[in-house]
C-alpha cells in the first residue's frame, strides 16, 4: 500500500528486493548510460592516440616541406654568387649579405628570421656536405641526433 501511494502501479520483484515497477527501467537506463559512457572513453582514448600520433607526424612532413623550400632558396642564392652559403656564413647568409659577397641582391628568405623547425630548433646547415653540396638536417623531436619515430633526423640527403 505505501507504494501505490507512491504512484506504482505493480511491483517488480529482482533477486530478493522488492521494487516499484519504475526501478528496472531506471536500472536499464543507469546501465544503458555506462555502456555508453565506457564505449566513449574507449572511443577517445583511440582518437586521442591517434590524434597525438598524427600530430608529430605532421610535424615531420612539415619539416620535409620547409627544408625543401630553404633548398630552393639556396639555389636562388648560388645562381646570384656563384656557390651555396658556407657553413660558417650559414643559412643567415639568406637573411643578411655576408662579408665579402660583393653581388647579394637579397634577402633571399622572406622572413626577418632564419626558420625553425616545427619543434623550434634552428636547423643544421652543412656546406659542402659529404654527398651533396649542401645539407639541411632536422634534428626531430627531442633535438639531437639520431633517433627513431618522432624524434627521427630529417635531412636534405632524404629527399
Amino acid at each position: 500500500e505505501a507504494l501505490r501511494a507512491l504512484g506504482a502501479s505493480r511491483i517488480d520483484i529482482i533477486g530478493s528486493a522488492v521494487l516499484p515497477a519504475a526501478m528496472p527501467s531506471i536500472i536499464a537506463t543507469s546501465l544503458f548510460s555506462l555502456e555508453k559512457a565506457t564505449r566513449s572513453s574507449v572511443v577517445l582514448g583511440i582518437v586521442g592516440g591517434n590524434f597525438i600520433g598524427k600530430g608529430e607526424k605532421a610535424k615531420a612532413d612539415a619539416a620535409k616541406i620547409e627544408i625543401g623550400q630553404i633548398g630552393q632558396t639556396l639555389d636562388l642564392y648560388k645562381l646570384e654568387i656563384g656557390r651555396y652559403p658556407t657553413t660558417q656564413e650559414g643559412l643567415q647568409a639568406l637573411i643578411g649579405a655576408p662579408s665579402g659577397v660583393a653581388n647579394w641582391n637579397g634577402p633571399y628568405w622572406k622572413k626577418s628570421s632564419v626558420p625553425k623547425d616545427p619543434w623550434s630548433n634552428e636547423y643544421k646547415y652543412v656546406s659542402p656536405a659529404q654527398s651533396a653540396p649542401y645539407e639541411i638536417v632536422s634534428l626531430g623531436a627531442d633535438g639531437k641526433e639520431g633517433g627513431e619515430g618522432p624524434n627521427k633526423d630529417i635531412s636534405s640527403s632524404q629527399q
